[in-house]
């Protein structure tokens, strides 16, 4: 699997008419508030009209066109009201699915919200793809797009270069994941808790992520202590210096920790580790070995055995089930 091409920070923002409000502020909120925490993110709204009216009846203005991409850049296709996908029936203009053809081959990692993938579908982007929509047009994706691989029952789905994701406020998982993506998990957490969306949930799996899972509480110690394990996975910790972050003794954290999130310090920084392996494993081709390193673990044979109690099968057979 290739290294996906590096982050430039820009990110637009394409508006198509009828666009749903929720589909375009959640996910545009999130990478703001990384920036205001030290994401390198731009916002740029473009259309290929001067001005759009969203599906709520909201008028927007004050677009720039279609412009040039580089690689790195991130498309944004928020989701617009789609009234029909039969075939034959254009979704978007032309203008709009040739700029999105050139935005990717020259690069550009596109993502679209709920119906948005309706576009992406329209310039072929779809095609061998997995990638997914809001549940009431899954079938009708499938008939009018049979060369995409879209998927149900997911929040979003990241397949290369191409993320799409499920009905209105999953955009906002979309969004988080792709800031972990670009800037790590600490500092997705943060922009989760800083728009009071705490729970947010893994794109492929029932499960939370543990990154974000445990942060719907309010005690300031112990959210220190979590971000401080975010960024340092792959350094020892014992809980005396954890209790140092916290500024607490190792017993008052350790009571902290079981009444804010029910799970101890060094539990907590355990699932850490393993969701971070299992998206090594799934993104990249670093060996077990190298993968267990980068997460904290000294002993590849111990982290088998956890990787393996906790995901019903060992770290191979995980890569093979993701890719």
């Amino acid at each position: 699997m290739s290294e996906r091409v590096a982050s430039t920070g820009r990110v637009v923002v394409l508006v198509l008419p009828d666009v749903n409000l929720l589909d375009l502020g959640g996910p545009v909120q999130v990478f703001d508030a990384a920036a205001h925490l030290g994401a390198d993110y731009r916002l740029e709204y473009v259309s290929d009209a001067e001005e759009a009216v969203s599906a709520q009846g909201l008028r927007l203005a004050g677009f720039a066109r279609l412009p040039s991409t580089e690689p790195g850049d991130l498309v944004l296709v928020p989701g617009h009201r789609v009234k029909d996908l039969r075939p034959g029936e254009p979704l978007v203009p032309d203008s709009v699915t040739q700029w999105l053809r050139t935005a990717h081959h020259r690069g550009a990692r596109i993502a679209s919200v709920c119906t948005g993938a309706a576009a992406l579908g329209e310039a072929g982007l779809l095609d061998g793809r997995r990638c997914t929509t809001h549940w009431s047009l899954v079938e009708a994706m499938r008939r009018r797009y049979p060369a995409a691989r879209v998927q149900d029952g997911v929040l979003y789905v990241h397949d290369g270069p191409v993320s799409t994701s499920a009905g209105i406020s999953s955009g906002i998982d979309l969004a988080l994941s792709l800031v972990e993506r670009d800037h790590g998990p600490a500092l997705a957490a943060a922009a989760a808790r800083e728009l009071v969306v705490y729970l947010r949930r893994n794109g492929s799996a029932s499960q939370i992520s543990p990154f974000l899972r445990h942060r719907s509480h309010l005690h300031p110690a112990v959210h220190r202590v979590q971000d401080h394990l975010a960024q340092h996975l792959d350094t020892p910790h014992t809980l005396a210096d954890l209790a140092a972050v916290a500024h607490l003794s190792p017993r008052g954290l350790s009571r902290a920790f079981a009444a804010a999130i029910g799970i101890s310090p060094l539990e907590y920084q355990q699932q850490l580790r393993l969701e971070r392996a299992s998206r090594l494993l799934a993104d990249t081709d670093l060996g077990v070995d190298a993968v267990a390193s980068r997460c904290g673990f000294r002993d590849v044979r111990h982290f088998r055995r956890l990787f393996s109690a906790r995901y019903g099968m060992p770290p191979s057979e995980a890569r093979k089930h993701a890719r």
